[in-house]
């Protein structure tokens, strides 16, 4: 039987890891985007794996305060998705 100690880091270490390469392939679909679109959505989603990868890290190293800086990088990406729909918006017209 494993410690739930160890189960806890291997788990969270698991999910760190699967972030990280969802991020890898996020600066790949950033970088070759065929459209500005494209780039603004994987812009978006790295500021959501980021913000997720800083809340597990949080749950692994028991630092409750790294929420707070999860959720301010989250805020951030979401108002610069919505500043970006606004140019689209304004840019149409």
């Amino acid at each position: 039987m494993i410690d739930p100690a160890t189960f806890r880091l291997y788990f969270f270490s698991g999910v760190l890891l699967v972030l990280g390469v969802g991020m890898l392939l996020l600066g790949v679909r950033l970088l070759r985007g065929p459209s500005l679109a494209d780039r603004v959505v994987a812009l978006d989603l790295l500021g959501v794996f980021a913000a997720a990868g800083i809340c597990i890290y949080a749950m692994q190293s028991d630092r409750p305060g790294l929420i707070a800086v999860a959720i301010i990088i989250a805020l951030v990406a979401f108002l610069g998705t919505v500043a970006f729909a606004h140019y689209l918006q304004r840019g149409a017209k």
